[in-house]
């Protein structure tokens, strides 16, 4: 039995404020989190908030390492820090995956801005949607295009993913990348990328100075200190300088927390038959025509890419999409709009389309239809029955057949391997994926067949999604929101009895699949990107076999066969540990550039030569993008030795351990004594409640089964941030307790705690305070504790500290006025005053090394500035000197008197320029010392005192 005292002290310890640099800080985000965390994340996090001065961090581990899940414990910490004015910016097709993970496995609340929804809050009334209670999560281009808006916000953090692509935002040219820059100018900002450099250390200045603008001076002068990085001393010094803003774990630092598997490719060849095959001529020409009506010019080259996807997918996909832009110009013919946007239409079937649209912008005007153009018109409409015509005719696939012959092949391989018999296919289109439910209902592979798609509305989808809804009612799992909820129904249903899931692009994002360990690529997307994610729904953090991935190759097309080499050979998508390397995706910034740049030879190229030739020089375009010298020097800078990163992870592993099993022990403990009567506890991670004893919160304390996070998940996940848990804390934070007589069981603990065993049959007196410290725009809450005995022995903190983990034998006696008699009120104050003292002292201590660590940044940054402006004199320097050796060597005097007039000239300006530079050292000079009066003025401290209770303590054994 605990006591209202105990429950005090667990509240304010549940609940306090850690200082930035320990593990401490992140407890309560671990309790949050569903999820196993490694100590490589728990790392990065902390790194993160290393310093309170620092403007922001960088953090660049390997492609699989779980940057996402490092990022969600940075949010976490902020949210319960109520700093919620956070914004995620991310590539459009990562968006829906940002808000899985974010929402499932740190139940944080966030809102997808998009076109769509800003533009419906805007008709609403709202006319700031980016302030709104939710994170915010947007694209890089929508953020682009709201960059006014953007500015306008005082976010508390900006999360950016894939930030390789602001690498390059030292150049003007990079419109998107110096718009964020000049919007999320003065934010804190996270930015994650796995390939941080790629090409240039260029890139790196890039990176850093979006961050922070005072880490190194001007592009010019880093150019010339840190041009020549084999000269050690230069090394060591941007090494350093890099040190306080960039952190890198690489994955194979982690395989004792992490086990990797192996990717196992298999190709399946095919032949198309003669209708398929004249089919794609057909449609392959038509796109190729420089002038159509049926695609819109300012969306031409994207409407381009998602027929040839469509085509390459299957004839049904192709066929429906045939018709409906057959219609639409017979719409069109009539002089009427069509009721939606061909991009509307075609996003039916080709579900990627909405993502993909955002980052394919072409600049064409948009056509007007002349009575000219009529004729021609009608004879497009007339070529698209035809085409569309022959597509239907077409009942069978060559590569349907294919699939079933590869099914039987990755089965079998797959059993051989250990893994369950199952197989996500992955399809880029809707009908596809019904032409492929048909094909497998009619074949040995009928059984346990689940479809998965952005809406679901097919009749087995609702069957297994009401199913799974009346199993899980009154529990976590079901979140009221349905496209969550089904996406969950149908995992479940794929892991528990499914044998085959078809998939569309909407299962390559935020759904986690490690039990099954067979990918099918049916239709193969050009984004390499896009394909890593498919393949990382299995092949990831507990996967337990190696996987097989399945692609398909078209024998009569070679730029299919190219387009799969490159993705295979120079990507290495398909086989070994790691997959696709950071080097090679990171070479192409983005894999909508690759993307294009395949489009591209698709559309322009007719002939066998003509494809030959362009996919050579892609080819050697990428193996001078993918440098091996700058991949050595990324390693060299950002790169520490693996048994350095080893030995502090395991120190890190067991400290956040630790703190979690200690923060849940304390957590069910005051649930325990809160709830006594109420609530039915079933072991020390679990409880059933009985009665709410908050009515008012029916509706978010709903009666039931609770369980920590990370157990089975059938139940209401009990957390720091439950509304249950924090009115529990809450009341027992806002308790006033007298001065009372605590006699402590020894005996009736579980375990042994050495340090207490001399006080046992001992008496005395214990003060608990808190003590809070407030400087460099942060807080952070110490508990005192403060103990003696009746003998006038003072007690360690700790032993104090580790009273209040034992039982009670009673109920504790009030004291009533009289607590103090003999001195012990006085000793107790004056123990918390030495504490206070201390603590203030260490905070200061603290606080200097940051102040110290942020003035020789700005030392460093004012030193880059003059760097460069006596560059400009050295150089007037060497031009007098040239100017003397000619004027000395001149043998004329009209020679002569001409080159010591040039000398006259350029003394003169050597002479300006050193008044300038003096000025402008000053400048710089004066702009430091500002920035260090800034940093000072928040260095003052703040303190908060409140005792909380104080005992008279026993212990009996």
């Amino acid at each position: 039995m605990i006591s209202a005292y105990h429950t005090k002290y667990f509240a304010y310890e549940l609940t306090r404020r850690c200082p930035p640099d320990s593990v401490e800080k992140l407890a309560g985000a671990l309790i949050d989190a569903q999820v196993d965390l490694n100590p490589h994340q728990v790392d990065a996090a902390l790194f993160a908030f290393n310093s309170p001065l620092s403007k922001g961090a960088l953090l660049a581990d390997e492609v699989g390492l779980g940057k996402t899940i490092e990022a969600g414990l940075v949010l976490s910490q902020k949210w319960a820090e109520r700093k919620r004015r956070i914004l995620v910016i991310t590539p459009s097709n990562l968006r829906k995956q940002w808000f899985q993970e974010l929402a499932e496995k740190f139940f944080l609340p966030c809102r997808i801005l998009e076109a769509k929804s800003y533009n419906a809050a805007i008709r609403q009334g709202m006319f700031r949607p980016f302030e709104v209670p939710e994170i915010v999560i947007c694209s890089y281009q929508f953020a682009k295009g709201k960059a006014s808006d953007v500015h306008a916000v005082p976010w508390d953090l900006v999360v950016i993913d894939e930030a390789h692509r602001l690498r390059n935002v030292y150049k003007p040219s990079n419109v998107i990348a110096n718009t964020l820059k000049q919007a999320l100018a003065g934010k804190h900002k996270l930015l994650l990328t796995a390939t941080p450099l790629q090409n240039s250390l260029l890139e790196l200045f890039g990176l850093v100075s979006f961050i922070d603008e005072h880490a190194f001076g001007d592009l010019k002068s880093f150019r010339e200190q840190f041009a020549n990085l084999n000269q050690e001393q230069v090394f060591q010094t941007l090494k350093a300088r890099l040190k306080p803003v960039c952190h890198r774990t690489l994955r194979r630092q982690v395989t004792a927390y992490i086990p990797y598997t192996k990717r196992l490719p298999l190709v399946e060849e095919f032949t198309p038959e003669e209708s398929e095959d004249r089919l794609y001529q057909l449609v392959s020409e038509y796109l190729q025509r420089e002038n159509l009506h049926a695609l819109p010019a300012g969306q031409r080259s994207l409407m381009t890419l998602v027929l040839r996807k469509l085509l390459a997918s299957s004839s049904f996909a192709i066929a429906g999409a045939l018709t409906s832009i057959s219609n639409r110009l017979k719409v069109k013919l009539s002089k009427h709009e069509p009721a939606e946007s061909l991009e509307d239409e075609l996003d039916q079937d080709y579900e990627a389309l909405d993502e993909t649209a955002e980052e394919w912008t072409d600049d064409e005007p948009v056509e007007v239809l002349t009575e000219d153009d009529r004729r021609a018109l009608e004879q497009e409409i007339a070529d698209l029955d035809a085409f569309a015509q022959l597509a239907t005719s077409i009942q069978h696939n060559a590569k349907g057949k294919a699939l079933l012959k590869a099914l039987g092949v990755a089965f079998a391989k797959a059993k051989e391997l250990g893994g369950a018999e199952k197989a996500i296919i992955f399809t880029e289109s809707r009908r596809t994926q019904s032409y492929l439910l048909r094909l497998l209902e009619d074949s040995p592979f009928a059984d346990g067949i689940v479809l998965f798609n952005g809406s679901n509305t097919d009749d087995g989808s609702k069957l297994i999604y009401s199913q799974w809804l009346e199993r899980h009612q009154g529990s976590d799992r079901v979140t009221g929101s349905r496209s969550a909820d089904m996406r969950s129904a149908l995992v479940d249903y794929f892991r528990e009895q499914g044998r085959i899931m078809i998939a569309t692009e909407a299962g390559a994002e935020g759904i986690n699949l490690q039990f099954c360990s067979l990918v099918v690529n049916y239709d193969l997307p050009w984004n390499p990107q896009r394909i890593e994610q498919r393949i990382g729904r299995c092949h990831r953090y507990g996967q337990k076999h190696d996987v097989v991935v399945v692609n398909f190759l078209n024998r009569k097309n070679a730029a299919d066969q190219r387009v799969f080499e490159l993705l295979s050979e120079k990507f290495q998508l398909f086989e070994g540990v790691f997959g696709a390397s950071d080097e090679v995706l990171g070479a192409i910034e983005s894999g909508v550039d690759f993307e294009k740049r395949i489009a591209a030879i698709y559309q322009n190229c007719r002939k066998p030569d003509e494809i030959t030739t362009a996919f050579n020089q892609l080819q050697l375009e990428l193996s001078l993008e993918i440098n091996e010298s700058m991949t050595r020097t990324r390693q060299k800078l950002l790169e520490n030795f693996d048994d350095e990163v080893r030995e502090k992870l395991k120190v890190r592993d067991e400290a956040s351990r630790a703190y979690l099993n200690r923060y849940e022990r304390l957590l069910m403990q005051l649930t325990r004594h809160e709830l006594d009567g109420q609530a039915e506890f079933l072991g020390d991670a679990a409880f059933r409640l009985v009665t709410n004893p908050f009515p008012q919160q029916a509706a978010a304390i709903p009666l039931g089964l609770y369980e920590l996070p990370r157990r089975s998940g059938e139940a209401h996940l009990y957390r720091l941030n439950h509304p249950l848990a924090e009115t529990l804390v809450a009341n027992a934070k806002s308790r006033e307790l007298p001065a009372a007589e605590i006699h402590f069981d020894y005996s009736q603990h579980d375990g042994k705690i050495t340090s207490l065993e001399p006080m046992i049959g001992k008496a005395g007196w214990l003060m608990l305070s808190t003590f809070s410290v407030e400087a460099l725009d942060q807080a952070e809450d110490h508990l005192i504790f403060s103990a003696i005995t009746d003998d006038g022995q003072v007690l360690d903190e700790e032993v104090a500290q580790r009273l209040l983990m034992l039982p009670v034998t009673s109920p504790p006696l009030p004291q009533g006025e009289g607590w103090g008699e003999g001195g012990a009120q006085a000793r107790l104050e004056t123990l918390t005053q030495v504490r206070q003292a201390a603590i203030q002292r260490d905070v200061s201590e603290r606080n200097a090394r940051f102040f110290e660590a942020e003035a020789d940044k700005l030392d460093g940054w004012a030193d880059d500035l003059k760097v460069g402006l006596e560059r400009e004199i050295r150089e007037i320097d060497r031009q007098i000197k040239e100017a003397r050796r000619a004027a000395t060597t001149a043998l004329t005097l009209e020679e002569k008197l001409a080159g010591q007039k040039q000398i006259k000239t350029l003394e003169a300006q050597r002479n300006q320029k050193r008044r300038s530079l003096f000025e402008a050292q000053d400048e710089v000079d004066k702009q430091r010392e500002e920035l260090i009066g800034q940093i000072e003025g928040k260095l003052t401290q703040q303190t908060f005192f409140n005792q909380l209770f104080v005992i008279r303590w026993s212990i009996r054994q």
